[in-house]
């Protein structure tokens, strides 16, 4: 049996109670389901292999599998990729929360990225010296100088970001992620109930467009700074992150190591956490 396609919202009945009364109404929720990232390659008997399993709001899916698996280093170029689908297997119940990637070469790549992927997750206990000897291992270097944006362009962006809202208008309780120039223009924001998955598919919206690495840009995101978040940064060539929220402390080091300009605490003051040449004063 077919399933229809997933939308970003649910609708969903619940009781409201206000005053010591209650009654009956409708609300919208935002839709989590998984994903399915599956990469496949070879013509006449294709390998295929799944690489990640995520929750996400559904939308912009096959940006968030081009975005995570080039922010992990799976995939560097737009040419590698020959097709992005959904599954179409005769009776996959799940067609539209699985993504098969299939690339231009005739087998799949290395994917111990992938597997170094696991210890970022915040259970894991690996210490900020392992963390930070991963990205060098993975290519990473410090990014160049040379972008710079004013500090009342950078106060600005919150409130642009919120007016690009629309799901969390309707729903509450998501994430958000949006590209600016130094001029404060919004590129692209992307919306979900994931933080990380939020900039994977803003990143994987520029590596779809040709547009990486985006060293003119900077990138701000509704949550904390995360190490994670940090590392896609990195990875897509952007000078500066921005969080709403706090970064954490290996966030702060791997900003440092690199030379990312880290901003938190974002509203209409802010805190530079490191790089702070790129931020014009006065």
């Amino acid at each position: 049996m077919t399933k229809s396609r997933p939308g970003a919202k649910t609708r969903t009945l619940l009781l409201r109670v206000e005053n010591g009364l209650a009654w009956p109404k409708s609300d919208d929720l935002v839709s989590e389901e998984p994903l399915e990232i599956r990469l496949k390659a070879g013509s006449r008997r294709p390998e295929a292999k799944t690489v990640a399993v995520t929750m996400r709001t559904p939308g912009h899916d096959f940006e968030l599998a081009a975005g995570f698996l080039f922010a992990e280093g799976v995939i560097s170029r737009r040419d590698e990729i020959r097709r992005i689908a959904y599954c179409t297997d005769e009776g996959a119940p799940q067609q539209y929360n699985i993504v098969n990637l299939e690339l231009a070469s005739g087998s799949l790549p290395d994917l111990s990225p992938l597997e170094r992927h696991f210890f970022t997750h915040s259970a894991c206990g690996v210490c900020g010296k392992s963390g930070l000897e991963n990205l060098r291992l993975r290519g990473h270097k410090p990014l160049e100088d040379g972008f710079s944006v004013p500090a009342e362009i950078i106060s600005s962006l919150p409130q642009t970001l919120r007016q690009h809202q629309s799901l969390f208008d309707h729903t509450g309780g998501l994430h958000a992620a949006a590209l600016f120039d130094r001029s404060g223009r919004l590129l692209a924001s992307r919306e979900d109930v994931g933080r990380h998955n939020a900039l994977d598919k803003l990143i994987g919206w520029a590596f779809l467009e040709n547009r990486l690495p985006l060293g003119e840009c900077l990138v701000l995101v509704s949550g904390r700074a995360s190490y994670e978040l940090a590392q896609k940064t990195l990875a897509a060539g952007i000078p500066v992150l921005a969080a709403i929220s706090a970064p954490s402390s290996l966030t702060v080091e791997v900003a440092r190591e690199f030379n990312l300009s880290l901003i938190g605490f974002l509203r209409d003051s802010f805190n530079i956490y490191a790089a702070p040449e790129r931020i014009l004063l006065g």
